[in-house]
């Protein structure tokens, strides 16, 4: 057997393509001792000659080798298998928004289920999709593995799908794109509605149901309709607005807000005013953290603790995943 029977047999594999072929070709020949550390792999033009498959094809492949640290290049000499452990020195990029606080629970927990073997490295686009762009052409085929909360935008299903499929596992929001994709994501609309249905009770005992959304922000868009669809059906009194204005906090109001900024000012007003929140004022959160627990602010969030250690546990076995993580109503002193 050689690696070339190894690559070809893949082709009954209906879901590899022949980028995967290669790398897994590889990856099984040197699993099954059929090549050893130190060993020459083929020349890209023997591999072109032999599996008829294009030279960018062949170079990408052996370019996701190397990322993963199972193949070295050698300066004019060529290919040469580098490890007989082909788990080692996965390269991941983790492409976040900004390490706000739940999303810092997302990477500690995802560094810690990694574990040590892996090399992670962490970028920010901060929901600039100028950014994004920037930082995926600058990384790509660089890394084995691309963690990625994608930015809701008309430009991200085109960036997005310069990552191969087998390669990308989507995290935080959910963005479609072509094919079959891993992703580990929270949902909006539907759970918005859910948890204002459950606090319906408590919104009635106040005047008014305020939510403050701008449309130019990235807040998801899906929270403004189930805030209309709830409002419409229950007969409440609801405004949505598009900012916080410093002076405005009334008693017999809820404030509902994405904005941490925003919230804590309401909570600063509230005691200047001396207005006791979860009897004068109503405040409802979206994210869960632990600053919010201390002070006891009711919140709604996914978990995104789980969340990070789901994403390192589908990366370590290599397993399929499409899940939607649930969202948690937590009742505290606000409302």
């Amino acid at each position: 057997m050689t690696v070339f029977d190894k690559i070809t047999e893949l082709e009954q594999v209906s879901s590899y393509s022949k980028h995967d072929r290669i790398v897994q070709g590889v990856i099984n020949t040197i699993n099954e001792k059929i090549l050893s550390p130190g060993d020459t792999l083929p020349s890209v033009n023997m591999m072109i000659r032999s599996l008829g498959f294009s030279r960018e094809t062949i170079i990408r492949g052996y370019r996701e080798l190397i990322s993963r640290g199972i193949v070295e290049s050698r300066n004019r000499l060529g290919y040469f298998v580098a490890s007989g452990s082909t788990q080692q020195l996965l390269k991941v990029a983790l492409l976040m928004y900004n390490l706000d606080s739940f999303e810092e629970q997302f990477y500690r927990n995802f560094r810690k289920t990694l574990g040590e073997g892996i090399n992670l490295q962490v970028f920010f686009h901060h929901g600039n999709i100028e950014i994004f762009e920037t930082i995926l052409q600058r990384i790509r085929r660089q890394f084995g593995m691309y963690v990625i909360a994608p930015i809701p935008h008309p430009r991200s299903k085109e960036l997005l799908n310069t990552i191969a499929r087998n390669q990308l596992l989507m995290f935080d929001r959910y963005e479609p794109i072509d094919g079959v994709f891993n992703h580990i994501t929270q949902e909006f609309e539907r759970s918005s509605y859910l948890v204002f249905e459950q606090l319906v009770n408590e919104i009635r005992t106040f005047d008014e149901f305020i939510f403050y959304h701008s449309p130019d922000s990235l807040d998801p868009k899906e929270i403004v309709t189930s805030f209309r669809k709830f409002i419409k059906k229950y007969r409440i009194n609801g405004t949505l607005l598009r900012e916080f204005v410093p002076g405005t906090v009334e008693k017999g109001k809820v404030y509902f807000t994405l904005d941490n900024f925003a919230m804590w000012e309401i909570l600063k007003e509230c005691k200047v005013k001396k207005f006791k929140p979860g009897r004068d004022v109503g405040i409802l959160s979206h994210n869960d953290e632990p600053a919010k627990e201390f002070v006891g602010i009711t919140t709604y969030s996914a978990d995104f603790a789980l969340m990070g250690t789901m994403a390192a546990k589908a990366i370590l076995t290599n397993e399929p995943i499409q899940a939607t993580i649930p969202t948690t109503l937590t009742r505290r002193n606000t409302l």
